[in-house]
Parts: structure tokens; C-alpha cells; sequence
């Protein structure tokens, strides 16, 4: 009212200021909700960011998951038989498989033995050979055969895996290589610590299982599904499991793998025509559509025009019906028949300029699939092109033949891997053709010598690639002989091979001596007398003339 104080009136006109306390609240709920803010818009600011990655990067996410997706079981699967079948129905395909097959086992391979010490036991040398050679026509048909050899390196062409298993027998150490089907490896299992060290392939098939019938004396076949493990060529630890995951493990029966066009850690290889087998496709369309074409054009050979559509229509039905009726002419008479039309009408042949393509156009196409293979296009379409392709087919021959050579150098590893196993089996066999010892190095490896602790050498001798004039490689043969710095066992050696001599080794051995060395056939008995005493020999002593 009028009659209260002066400080009561001044104190009730003051608003209501929170407290302190309350104060310090207030500003940390402000303070959170301001950090909330910022994080939200950091959040939305990233999210940005990876949409703007996603739009740029679209295209190659959905390759990569692509490629990914191609490459599981179903995939390879899926693969194989894409490639299997364009082998076998696409010419292109068909002819740059076998291109390869014939640069590369065309004129075979000669496998021998030595052993590498100064004086080797020439006995010990011949059981090795022998071996060698028994086991080479024991597997004919599954491995060193001209066919076995078309087909394996087919198989890689096609399947890009061929898994080679080396069934042993543990009482002679007898060993038959057969192939099994791609298809029916499911799994490979590694070193933990090394994933590209295998150590084992778990392979899936079918079997037909004899059962007796419901009848007696009756007999039905069941279809059963099967998995057992094989352990690499090569892995021999020192503790054999004999079964894992339940499955039995095959150690007689050890799995050398094949792969091609591999990447880094994967398992499995990549066929060789994938890469060519969506280009030939394209090239078969490209004819195809040529062909319609050209067959179109074939069809509309006339034109009929006139001043008004439907004179111009009973024109042309006449000429149809007048070609109907009218006699072929004759081979020896008229050339052609002919076209009568009314006034106002005109009857002439359809222009074909510019409505042709030539054939020639597809050619890059059949590039891109000669490409794929690794073979020169001229020898893929069996054309020699234009001027100066010769020169261009030389160029392109080098690559060629050095591709070739690393798939030469592939299979000659995998030969004498499974050699290696082969005179292996034959020293550890109890029955086995060879006595030897097996003895572990400083890594903890088995290795399997030959008595005396020697090792035997495979030697490959492949045919030459390129095609040498044979008086160029002799003239060069010679001159190097000239320098008196090559051995004449050697010289002997290369002349036959540029001679084109096969079995160079059995047409030579009439012509060496104990040593190995090569017989001078001029060599008279008192020059034989000289070197045997200057060997300290007796010079007296009676030669064989086969052996002087």
C-alpha cells in the first residue's frame, strides 16, 4: 500500500533471480546439448563424405563384388563350364587352345637322369633311367602321352586347375598318376602359419555302391557321396594323421596341384579362355549379324515407284506375279527376265552403297580373344592379312614364344616334382627298385638319396620354339666348336638336336666311353695305347673296337 516502506517496495519490485546453483545446471545442460549439436553435424559431414565415395565408386564396388561372387564354388563351377563348352563349339576358342597345346607339347619333351658327382656309379645311374622310363609308359595314358599332354594342358585352359594324384603302391612303391576332375576338389586346406603352403585337398564324388537286392541273389547299385582327404605332393610330416574331420586321409594317394593365372593367396587358378570367352562371343555376334545382314539386303532387290501409291502397288504385284509364272531363263540364253510397267511408273534395282559392312570390321574383336590366349591373331584366324603382316606375325612371335616357354618351364616343374616322388617311393618301399636312405636336413624336411648319399638330376631337353634355319644353328654350333673351349660330347649333342634328331642319348651311348666322354673315331690303338698310359693305365691291355 501507500503507508509501507520504501525498502519493501524496492525489494518486491526486483524479479525472482534463480540461485546459483540452479544457475550451474542450466549451463551444463546447455553445454551438452551444444557438443550434441557439433557431433550430429560431424556425423552428417561424414555421411556426406562416404555418399559422395559410394556415387564415384560405384562402378568399381560392383566389380570387385562381382569378381568375388564369380569365384566361390558355384562360380568356378559356373566358369568351367562356360569354358568347356566354347572349347569345344567356338572355333576361335577351340583353335587358340589347340595353338597352344601345339606350342607347347608339339614335339613332346625328353626326360633324362644323371647324377651330379664326378664319378657317378654308372649301374646306380642305369636303375635310375630305367625307373624313369617304366614309369613314363606306365602312365601314358594319364600323364606323359601326347594325349594325356593335350588334354592336361587343355584342362587348364578350360578349368584353370588340374589336380594330378600319384596313387602309390606301399609295398613296390609302384606310382600311377591319374587326373581327377576340378570339380570334385571342394576344398584346400593350408598351413596355418603359411597359407601358401598346402598341406591338404579334401575331395567330394560319387560312387556307385553294390548292394544285395530285396530278391535273393539279386544285386542293386546305390549312388553314394564320398569325401576323403589327400595331402600334397611333397608334405610328409613327421606324425600321419589318419583321418580329419572324420574324413579319411589318402596318404597313399598325395595331390599335386596344377594352377594357372593365379593371384596372390588365392587357392584356385583362373582358366585361361576366361579372358577370351566373352570377346569371341561378341565376334560370333558380329558375324551373325553380318551374315542377316547381307542375307536382308539379298531379299530387297527392287524398287517400284509411280505417281500414285496404289498404281505403284499393283505395279510391283504385277511384277511379282509375272516373275512367278515366267520360265527361269536358260544357261545358255537369256540372262535375266524382265519387268513390264504402265506409264508413270518406274521399276529399278535398290542402291546398295553404303548399306553393306565389311567383314574385315570384326577383326579387332578376334584380336581381343587371340589376346586373351596369348597367340598372334594372324595365326588365330588363319590369315596372313595384308602387306607387310609377315614381318608384323614376327613381332608378335616373341612374346608368344616366351609365354609358351614359362607354361613349359610349369609343367616341367610338375614333372619333376612327381619324378621326385617316384624315385622316392622306389628307395622307401620295401619291395622298392632302388636302396637309398632318407635323411632330414636342418629345416626339419625329409629328403630321400640314393645310395652313397647322391642325389639323382632331371635334365628336360624341350625342342626350340622358334623355327631356326638348321644350317644358321649348325654353322653356329661349329664355330663355337672352333674355340676348342666345348666339350666334343656337346658338340655331338647339339648337332643332332639341330638336326632334329629324337632319342639323341640312345643314338650317342655306342659312341662314349666309360667316362661319358665322346669316342674320336679316327683315334688309331697306338694313340688309344698313349692315352691309356698317359691315364696310367696299361697301354697293352685289350680294347673292344666297339669301345675304342
Amino acid at each position: 500500500g501507500d503507508n509501507a516502506p520504501a525498502e519493501e517496495l524496492r525489494l518486491t519490485a526486483m524479479p525472482d533471480w534463480p540461485s546459483p546453483a540452479t544457475t550451474t545446471r542450466q549451463v551444463d545442460t546447455l553445454s551438452e546439448q551444444l557438443r550434441a549439436e557439433q557431433e550430429t553435424n560431424l556425423v552428417l559431414t561424414e555421411a556426406i563424405a562416404d555418399l559422395q565415395l559410394a556415387l564415384e565408386d560405384k562402378g568399381w564396388r560392383s566389380l570387385s563384388q562381382g569378381v568375388a561372387d564369380e569365384f566361390t564354388p558355384d562360380g568356378r563351377r559356373r566358369i568351367a563350364g562356360i569354358c568347356r563348352m566354347m572349347a569345344v563349339s567356338h572355333p576361335l576358342i577351340k583353335r587358340d587352345l589347340q595353338l597352344r597345346i601345339g606350342y607347347i607339347w608339339g614335339q613332346g619333351v625328353e626326360t633324362t637322369a644323371r647324377l651330379d658327382e664326378d664319378n657317378p656309379d654308372e649301374q646306380q645311374l642305369a636303375d635310375v633311367n630305367a625307373l624313369i622310363d617304366d614309369f613314363e609308359a606306365d602312365n601314358e595314358a594319364s600323364l606323359t602321352g601326347s594325349q594325356a599332354c593335350e588334354e592336361l594342358e587343355r584342362a587348364l585352359g578350360t578349368d584353370g586347375n588340374v589336380y594330378l594324384a600319384a596313387f602309390t603302391a606301399p609295398l613296390t612303391g609302384r606310382v600311377q598318376v591319374r587326373s581327377t576332375p576340378a570339380d570334385e576338389i571342394v576344398d584346400v586346406i593350408t598351413n596355418p602359419e603359411d597359407r601358401d603352403e598346402p598341406w591338404f585337398y579334401v575331395r567330394e564324388y560319387v560312387v556307385d555302391v553294390l548292394e544285395p537286392g530285396t530278391l535273393p541273389g539279386s544285386t542293386r547299385a546305390r549312388r553314394q557321396t564320398k569325401k576323403t582327404v589327400h595331402p600334397a605332393l611333397g608334405y610328409r610330416p613327421a606324425t600321419r594323421i589318419k583321418s580329419l574331420n572324420g574324413w579319411e586321409v589318402r596318404w597313399d594317394a598325395p595331390i599335386l596341384h596344377v594352377a594357372v593365372n593365379r593371384l596372390d593367396g588365392w587357392k584356385y587358378g583362373v582358366p585361361d579362355a576366361y579372358a577370351a570367352v566373352a570377346w569371341a562371343q561378341m565376334y560370333r555376334d558380329f558375324l551373325v549379324d553380318w551374315a542377316g545382314l547381307t542375307k536382308s539386303l539379298s531379299k530387297i532387290a527392287w524398287k517400284a515407284t509411280g505417281d500414285t501409291r496404289t498404281r505403284a502397288a499393283k505395279a510391283a504385284a504385277a511384277a511379282q506375279a509375272q516373275a512367278a509364272v515366267q520360265p527361269r531363263p536358260s544357261r545358255e540364253g537369256e540372262a535375266g527376265g524382265t519387268a513390264a510397267v504402265g506409264p508413270g511408273l518406274n521399276f529399278e534395282a535398290v542402291s546398295k552403297s553404303g548399306a553393306t559392312i565389311d567383314s574385315d570390321s570384326g577383326k579387332p574383336l578376334a584380336a581381343m580373344v587371340a589376346a586373351g590366349l596369348g597367340v598372334p591373331v594372324t595365326l588365330l584366324l588363319a590369315d596372313p592379312g595384308t602387306t607387310g603382316a609377315r614381318a608384323v606375325a614376327e613381332t608378335l612371335d616373341k612374346p608368344t614364344i616366351l609365354e609358351m616357354g614359362m607354361r613349359r618351364l610349369l609343367w616341367q616343374s610338375a614333372w619333376s616334382r612327381i619324378l621326385d616322388h617316384v624315385v622316392t617311393a622306389a628307395v622307401e618301399a620295401p619291395r622298392g627298385r632302388l636302396a637309398g636312405t632318407t635323411v632330414i636336413d636342418d629345416w626339419g624336411r625329409k629328403h630321400t638319396t640314393l645310395a652313397g648319399g647322391v642325389e639323382p638330376v632331371l635334365d628336360f631337353t624341350w625342342p626350340p620354339l622358334a623355327d631356326l634355319d638348321p644350317l644358321k644353328l649348325v654353322d653356329a654350333i661349329v664355330s663355337a666348336d672352333g674355340t676348342g673351349r666345348v666339350p666334343a660330347v656337346t658338340v655331338a649333342r647339339l648337332l643332332l638336336q639341330a638336326l632334329g634328331v629324337k632319342d639323341v642319348d640312345e643314338v650317342l651311348a655306342p659312341y662314349l666311353d666309360d667316362e661319358g666322354q665322346l669316342i674320336d673315331q679316327a683315334t688309331t690303338a697306338g694313340d688309344a695305347a698313349v692315352q691309356r698310359f698317359r691315364r696310367g693305365e696299361d697301354p697293352a691291355a685289350t680294347v673292344d673296337p666297339a669301345d675304342a
